[in-house]
C-alpha cells in the first residue's frame, strides 16, 4: 500500500503554531515548542532554532501550505523568511489551556526571582525571598504578560510594589577616581546621581566610595569618561549592597 502525500502538504510533529490573520486570510507558521518566547524575549537569535520550516501555512495541522499569490497580497512580499518573522513577532501563539497556564506560572515565578535578586528592604538592606515577592505580586493582582520579557516585567513589578511595601533596587557600591583639576566641578555634577557617599579621600586626585542606584550606573560612567577624557576611573566594588539573611514580613 503506498502512502500519497499531496505536494502542498507538509506533516510536522511536536509543533507550536503561531497564527496571524491578514488580508482576510489565516496564516500559520510551525515553530519548535518553547522557542517562540525565547525569540520574542531576545534570548534566541537564530531563526532556524525557532522555525521547524520556513514554509507559511494556511493550516499547520493539516499540512496545507499557503499560496504564493495570497502571501504577496497580504504581506507585500513572497520572501518566506521575512513573512515568518512578521508572523513570529505579531502572531498569536496557539497553546492548550494547560500549556498556557504552566507557561504563565513559570513566568510569574521567574519575574519574582528577578525582583528578589535585584531588590532589598531599604530599611534593613536585606533581600526579600522569592516566595515573599510572589505573595506580594498576588496581593497587587499582577497578571503576567506572555508577550513581554520577564526582565521588563520585573522592573514594572518593582515600580508597582513600591506603592504597597518597602522595596527598592539594591544599591551598587562604586569607587570613583577623579583628577584633581576636574574633581570639584565633576563632584557637583555627580551629586544628584549618588545615593550615599561612604568615604572621600583627596590627595593628588579625589577618590570616593559611594552607593548608587543601578539605573544611574551608565550615566555616571559616561559622565566620568567624557568629562575627564579617560583620566578618571570607575570601579564596581559590589553589585549589591546587602546585609546577610533574608527579610521577613
Amino acid at each position: 500500500m503506498s502512502i500519497f502525500t499531496p505536494t502542498n502538504q507538509i506533516r510536522l510533529t511536536n509543533v507550536a503554531v503561531v497564527r496571524m490573520k491578514k488580508g482576510g486570510k489565516r496564516f500559520e507558521i510551525a515553530c519548535y515548542k518553547n522557542k517562540v518566547m525565547s525569540w520574542r524575549s531576545g534570548a534566541e537569535k537564530d531563526l532556524d532554532e525557532v522555525l521547524q520550516t520556513h514554509s507559511v501555512f494556511v493550516n499547520v495541522s493539516k499540512g496545507q501550505v499557503a499560496k504564493k499569490d495570497d502571501l504577496t497580497k497580504a504581506f507585500g512580499t513572497d520572501d518566506l523568511t521575512e513573512i515568518c518573522k512578521q508572523i513570529l513577532a505579531k502572531g498569536e501563539l496557539q497553546v492548550s489551556d494547560k500549556e498556557r497556564q504552566t507557561q504563565l506560572e513559570t513566568m510569574f515565578r521567574d519575574i519574582a526571582t528577578i525582583v528578589a535578586e535585584k531588590c532589598v528592604n531599604p530599611e534593613t538592606k536585606r533581600p526579600y525571598t522569592v516566595s515573599l515577592i510572589e505573595r506580594a505580586m498576588k496581593d497587587i493582582h499582577y497578571s503576567v504578560k506572555p508577550n513581554k520579557s520577564t526582565k521588563q516585567q520585573a522592573l514594572e513589578v518593582i515600580r508597582q510594589l513600591k506603592e504597597s511595601m518597602e522595596i527598592q533596587r539594591a544599591h551598587m557600591r562604586l569607587r570613583l577616581v577623579l583628577p584633581a583639576k576636574e574633581a570639584k566641578r565633576l563632584k557637583e555634577k555627580l551629586k544628584p546621581l549618588l545615593q550615599v557617599v561612604e568615604s572621600e579621600d583627596f590627595d593628588e586626585e579625589l577618590e570616593m566610595v559611594c552607593l548608587v542606584d543601578p539605573g544611574c550606573f551608565r550615566e555616571i560612567d559616561e559622565l566620568i569618561r567624557c568629562e575627564t577624557r579617560g583620566r578618571g576611573s570607575l570601579e564596581v566594588l559590589s553589585l549589591k549592597d546587602v546585609e546577610e539573611g533574608d527579610e521577613k514580613l
